[in-house]
């Protein structure tokens, strides 16, 4: 006997009483199926209800022919009657993702006679595919819209048409459909086949906002959040902008242009930064000129600074230069030799270092697992 789903006869349903039809053991999990219910199992891209169902955590609806099946934590007796109510926050929560979703949807395969071949509502974003390679400032103008139809807060209707009258009408839908068809329309935004669960005017979706587009094959991903996600997203933004503009002693409007002025200031300082190296690895190379095997162990060199110490000195001391750079028991090294085979050498040293790494023709590069003390005490005795 198909489940009477109560959540199509009402999505705002939070509470309900039912009789338990059928409990069964499986994993430890009791799978329960009541003669009616108010949960929405997983289907149509939108996540499964959550709550509690006889005093018991449900945490997992699915549906299959028709009969809705309860996941709980706990065994319910079977020709009992049950209280259930639905976690409405988040059922609410997938309520304004699905409708927002549906409203920029609809504007946007009306827009670029496309279709939409992929939708996933996770706990943070919902991710929506279509097959049209959309620009990004035709995503933001289809959201402007969007928000002004949220804001004209159009109704939402659910209809079952005939065959006949389906044939008649522009729905979208990804496949063919037979039989009795659900349609979920917003006026003026979209008509699709679906069976989710939606908010029952425009107005309650509150905001939509797109978040990144990407380009995904022949047409584009969209990140989007929608109502209650849409606001904790931008109360978030604003509250990190603020402290950005703090640190900076800018006010929020102004971090954009206070962060490119710092970038070019950082970047001079290191393009100076750089050159006062460049002099330091040379003044070096210049004291070790002709001292033949060279060691230097240095603290935290940045980006390639010990490859290029070691190429420094390497020219003028007339032997093998190892340079270590690190601190504590991690260091990076590089080893040069000009015209010698380092194999052996690197191998001797991995060992007793527990480095890793190697090279060839003169050059060896790698890190080992071993402080200062340990380092000097190897090149002492080879």
């Amino acid at each position: 006997m198909e489940t009477t789903k109560l959540y199509y006869e009402d999505a705002y349903l939070r509470e309900f009483d039912a009789a338990v039809l059928s409990c069964r053991e499986e994993q430890g999990r009791y799978l329960v199926v009541l003669d009616r219910t108010a949960f929405y199992p997983e289907g149509g891209g939108q996540p499964a209800d959550h709550g509690i169902l006889g005093g018991v955590a449900v945490t997992d609806v699915q549906e299959r022919d028709g009969v809705v099946c309860h996941t709980c934590a706990g065994p319910l007796a079977v020709g009992s009657t049950v209280h259930g109510a639905i976690d409405w926050q988040r059922r609410f929560d997938h309520m304004q993702q699905h409708s927002g979703e549906h409203i920029v949807s609809g504007m946007l395969c009306s827009a670029f006679h496309c279709d939409n071949v992929g939708f996933h509502m996770g706990t943070d974003v919902v991710t929506i595919d279509y097959n049209a390679d959309i620009r990004w400032e035709q995503v933001l103008e289809v959201e402007r819209q969007a928000n002004r139809y949220i804001w004209e807060d159009h109704p939402c209707r659910v209809t079952f048409p005939s065959p006949a009258e389906r044939e008649a009408l522009p729905y979208r839908s990804k496949k063919a459909l037979t039989g009795a068809v659900r349609l979920t329309e917003f006026p003026g935004a979209d008509l699709c086949a679906c069976c989710g669960t939606h908010v029952s005017g425009s107005g309650q979706v509150g905001l939509v906002k797109f978040l990144s587009c990407q380009k995904l094959r022949e047409g584009v991903r969209l990140e989007l959040v929608c109502g209650g996600r849409a606001m904790a997203h931008l109360c978030r933004s604003w509250q990190q902008n603020r402290s950005i503009g703090q640190q900076l002693s800018v006010k929020p409007g102004d971090t954009s242009a206070a962060v490119e002025r710092q970038g070019r200031e950082v970047l001079s300082l290191k393009t100076r930064c750089a050159g006062l190296e460049e002099e330091l690895f040379r003044l070096l190379a210049e004291q070790y000129r002709d001292a033949g095997e060279v060691l230097l162990v240095r603290h935290n060199l940045a980006g390639d600074g010990t490859r290029r110490l070691c190429d420094a000195v390497s020219h003028t001391c007339g032997g093998r230069c190892a340079v270590f750079s690190g601190e504590g028991e991690r260091y990076q090294y590089a080893v040069i030799h000009p015209g010698a085979d380092l194999r052996e050498f690197v191998k001797h040293m991995n060992d007793a270092l527990y480095g890793r790494g190697g090279g060839r023709s003169g050059f060896a590069q790698g890190s080992v697992a071993a402080d200062e003390a340990a380092i000097r005490a190897f090149f002492r005795g080879v």
